[in-house]
């Protein structure tokens, strides 16, 4: 998905952009990148991060660059910032986001006049170099930016950098967060809030949907205000967000602890303990220890020295080798026991199927399993959650296929499915049970997951689970 990070002081920010991006490495892990404006004028690194962390890769480019303004980004896709020159001036510009209709977008600026825009590898335009020229469409930035905001179907947030101040704009409908911090001398712009904290900052204000905040050294002022409707994306409580992060006044531990709870209440197994698996389950089970008093234990160990990040490969047979590597077994806590693991989410069941299959080797005599979120039915549109390039990857929509046959995945029998009453929601999760051979299966139902994040459930995306908008 990915993370930015922006600062604009009186003195030097590069130490602040520097810890402040490397903070987001969580996010993403193809690229990083951090652009600067000082007495210089513009200047920026960008690296591949994919075997080396942000902070390895950066430590060279911090003695380098000088300036008081900076954005950086830590990005799953495109090289950025970009540094563009056009009739608006100078700037740099960072995203986040999903642009779902880039083609539509590029002929739109081939219509207005632009004359071509750079290809990456495979023939794809960089989508941040996209909304440069859109946003150039328009005679001053601000124009410009609330013109992208309406054009882009999918979701996009912005940090755009001019020679004077930084443009920080969120996502027309939210889904993703943008906080400014304040402290003597300075102003910060982050997608999690708590990157700033260690360095000094604290929070002074979290954007609104569309809202456009310009920053300066002495300053934040609201340039474009913020509308009502909003859709964030609920993964980042769920899998996402760190968790010391809040989000519309809901911390992401605390949440985790509340959706673990509210499984427990409806649960009726008796495991000899509860287990996350790391690391964004293990929030999920000590809610759900702490409600059924069922011990929690850890009988996997991330090996963090060498496996630092949480996010894996584009490639599913990396992906897979490197999440057994990750994690290593405590086998006393294992053999003879009845376990139950509780992770964020099942997309494929791929991970999964095999570390249930490695309890059971190392003498586990039951795993009941307890996704934190419901069933998966439909790919992200909006940020990219799962890497499917097909929705028959989600094992959910496979099974479905395989039981009513091509040309009968109606959005109605769809509807059903994703109903925890329904027979053919019992009947899919029997089917899920047996194929990754898990001793009981029970997801967490939609309605108790938004009562666990506690705001009004239209101000959040659902897309994924249930196909709503």
């Amino acid at each position: 998905m990915g993370g930015f990070f922006a600062v604009a002081s009186k003195e030097s920010c590069i130490w602040d952009l520097f810890f402040g991006t490397d903070y987001h490495s969580h996010l993403g892990t193809r690229r990083g990148g951090m652009a600067v404006y000082g007495e210089k004028g513009f200047n920026r690194a960008i690296h591949n991060i994919q075997n080396s962390p942000f902070r390895t890769k950066f430590e060279r480019d911090v003695e380098e660059l000088e300036g008081n303004l900076g954005i950086g980004c830590i990005s799953d896709f495109e090289p950025q910032p970009l540094l563009v020159n056009s009739h608006l001036g100078s700037f740099a510009i960072t995203t986040v986001g999903k642009i779902n209709n880039a083609e539509e977008l590029v002929n739109l600026c081939f219509k207005s006049g632009h004359t071509h825009f750079l290809e990456m590898s495979g023939s794809v335009i960089n989508p941040t170099e996209i909304c440069a020229a859109i946003i150039n469409q328009k005679s001053s930035i601000v124009e410009g930016i609330k013109y992208l905001q309406e054009k882009v179907d999918g979701s996009l947030s912005v940090l755009l950098m001019t020679k004077e101040g930084i443009y920080c704009a969120r996502d027309r409908l939210g889904r993703t967060p943008v906080i400014i911090g304040k402290k003597d001398g300075a102003f910060c712009a982050s997608f999690e809030s708590f990157a700033y904290l260690n360095l000094g900052y604290r929070d002074y204000k979290e954007l609104g949907p569309s809202e456009i905040v310009y920053i300066t050294p002495e300053s934040a002022e609201t340039v474009s205000p913020a509308k009502k409707e909003m859709k964030i994306c609920t993964f980042l409580w769920m899998y996402y967000g760190y968790p010391t992060s809040t989000y519309e006044g809901v911390n992401v531990e605390a949440m985790r602890y509340e959706c673990g709870r509210m499984l427990a209440k409806r649960d009726n197994v008796s495991p000899d303990s509860v287990s996350g698996v790391p690391d964004s389950g293990i929030a999920h089970a000590i809610g759900y220890s702490n409600e059924a008093r069922i011990p929690f234990t850890r009988p996997f160990i991330k090996y963090t020295p060498t496996w630092p990040r949480s996010f894996m490969p584009a490639n599913q047979s990396q992906r897979s080798l490197i999440a057994k590597m990750k994690l290593i077994p405590v086998h006393d806590l294992i053999k003879g026991k009845k376990l139950l693991m509780i992770d964020d989410s099942i997309v494929r069941g791929t991970q999964l199927r095999e570390t249930t299959e490695f309890l059971y080797d190392s003498g586990a005599k039951e795993v009941h399993i307890r996704p934190a979120c419901p069933p998966i039915m439909f790919g992200c549109k909006y940020l990219n959650f799962s890497r499917s390039k097909s929705e028959l990857d989600l094992i959910t929509r496979r099974i479905i296929l395989e039981r009513e046959g091509e040309g009968n995945v109606t959005p109605e029998v769809l509807d059903d499915y994703a109903n925890p009453d329904s027979n053919n929601y019992s009947e899919m999760l029997e089917i899920i049970r047996k194929e990754l051979n898990f001793t009981t299966l029970a997801y967490h139902r939609l309605d108790d997951m938004l009562e666990s994040v506690g705001l009004e459930p239209c101000k959040l995306c659902t897309y994924c689970w249930n196909g709503k908008e």
